[in-house]
């Protein structure tokens, strides 16, 4: 099948590793554009293509892709389509998780179509992008008639896709800040806490690292909910209490995330029926008593 050229506007960690894994499968990159001009060449001394003005690289492309800053989307898509180089034939698509398709801001209005392709992964920097991408599932969004192409975009990068409508886009990204950019918060939690008796973050990070492996381990074997081990999970009242006076002398602030984290790991307990109905109150009178 013949791939559809494809143009990206914004250069970095997403849009770079998206257009050198797109090229690979077949798809011509005719043009990239940045306002960060190193980036932009960088990126086209790699994929033999020129760096154009935002304009005309969404000129030259059946496919254009805005990978921008989530805050320069719409002023972009905006900019595009008033240049008046958009065709009813073209598609136009951004990466955002948080946004919908109607973030492309005067595309539809032209007659093309407006998609979004969001990976549900996290970028560290390109070669990693390169490396997580593939296998990872992308939330789809949009015009109806940009979605066949869209999920060929994402099987060709040999991912898997699930479509979602426009008002789902806040809770789907909110789940997605939870289980990525939460998770890191929660390491320097307990990292934080092992550095009061001693160890250096390093150190203690290593040392906890391979408990979150096996967890990760067990949530991949047994889902989210049988996998929970803990006091809470066996309705360990005084160990709990125990924690939590010893978090207070260390720092209250910390010890209030403790709080909340514990309420909500109880709905987990009484839902995995490891503790009682009574348990769980007397474990929700401990937590918020502090």
């Amino acid at each position: 099948m013949t791939k559809p050229s494809i143009a990206f506007i914004g250069t970095g960690k997403v849009g770079s590793a998206l257009a050198i894994l797109l090229q690979a499968k077949g798809y011509p990159v005719t043009a990239v554009a940045s306002l960060n001009r190193s980036s932009a060449e960088q990126l086209a001394s790699q994929l033999n293509c020129p760096v154009l003005s935002n304009h005309e690289a969404a000129a030259r492309a059946e496919l254009v892709f805005i990978t921008t800053p989530d805050r320069n989307i719409a002023s972009v898509a905006a900019e595009i389509a008033g240049a008046g180089v958009l065709r009813p034939s073209q598609i136009v698509v951004h990466t955002s998780g948080a946004h919908s398709a109607d973030e492309l801001t005067g595309v539809r209005e032209t007659g093309a179509l407006a998609v979004s392709i969001h990976p549900l992964q996290s970028f560290a920097e390109v070669q990693a992008a390169m490396k997580n991408l593939p296998g990872s599932y992308f939330a789809l969004e949009g015009d109806e008639k940009a979605l066949p192409l869209a999920r060929q975009v994402v099987e060709d990068l040999n991912g898997k896709w699930f479509t979602i409508s426009a008002a789902d886009k806040p809770i789907y990204h909110a789940a997605a800040c939870i289980a990525s950019n939460y998770l890191v918060s929660l390491m320097h939690f307990a990292t934080v806490l092992y550095t009061k008796f001693g160890l250096g973050p390093q150190e203690a990070f290593a040392a906890l690292y391979p408990l979150v492996q096996g967890t990760v381990a067990n949530i991949t074997k047994v889902g989210p909910t049988q996998a929970l081990t803990g006091p809470v999970a066996r309705g360990d009242s005084p160990t709990i209490a125990g924690h939590i006076r010893a978090l207070q002398e260390h720092d209250p602030q910390l010890q209030e995330l403790y709080c909340i984290l514990g309420e909500y790991t109880i709905k987990v307990a009484l839902e995995k029926g490891g503790i009682t109905a009574p348990q769980g109150e007397e474990l929700y009178k401990i937590f918020r008593q502090k």
